[in-house]
């Protein structure tokens, strides 16, 4: 029976492995006026500003994403760095908790009406864990005015991924970001 809260638990983060997607833009935006596109002098933020997240591997990776993706939208990037958007990613690791509470015990009633089952008891459990986001900011570059964000949140899990799966992680993270964009 004690293991009962960790299925739960693992039911529950599982359920939380998919990426959850945001996004905002500026309505008043001819987005298909945008054209091309070039970096922000931070091609990546780091949110924490924490040297155990900063990589230049992770950032190689972010930045090959988006660079197709925005590519397969029709966006080409600017040889001179002057791009009609101005584009930056920024890296977000927050830890958070939740709390689970198993019931144990009790009992069910009898034919004749007498109860049957040990005592009840209710155990709560704090859960500790991080959640990454990556969020693609667009700016134009005429005005430095963002005009549209698109954001992709996951549960890390508490194994760290081997680099393959950092890789495919990262790019099916920006593709879905990406997806909405140009907004409809």
């Amino acid at each position: 029976m004690r293991t009962l809260p960790y299925l739960l638990l693992a039911l529950l983060l599982g359920g939380c492995a998919s990426v959850s997607l945001e996004r905002d833009f500026d309505p008043s935006r001819d987005f298909a006026a945008y054209r091309t596109w070039s970096w922000m002098d931070d091609k990546l933020a780091y949110q924490p500003n924490d040297a155990r997240l900063k990589s230049d591997i992770t950032e190689a990776r972010i930045s090959q994403a988006v660079t197709e993706q925005l590519d397969q939208r029709g966006l080409r990037q600017a040889a001179d760095g002057q791009g009609d958007l101005k584009v930056q990613s920024v890296l977000i690791v927050d830890e958070r908790q939740d709390q689970i509470t198993t019931q144990y015990g009790g009992g069910w009633g009898g034919y004749w009406g007498g109860y049957w089952g040990g005592p009840a008891f209710t155990e709560t459990r704090r859960v500790d864990y991080k959640v990454a986001t990556l969020q693609i900011d667009l700016y134009d570059a005429k005005d430095g005015k963002l005009v549209w964000r698109g954001s992709g949140e996951q549960v890390m899990r508490s194994q760290p991924p081997t680099p393959a799966e950092r890789e495919r992680a990262i790019r099916e993270t920006v593709t879905q970001v990406l997806s909405q964009y140009p907004p409809r």
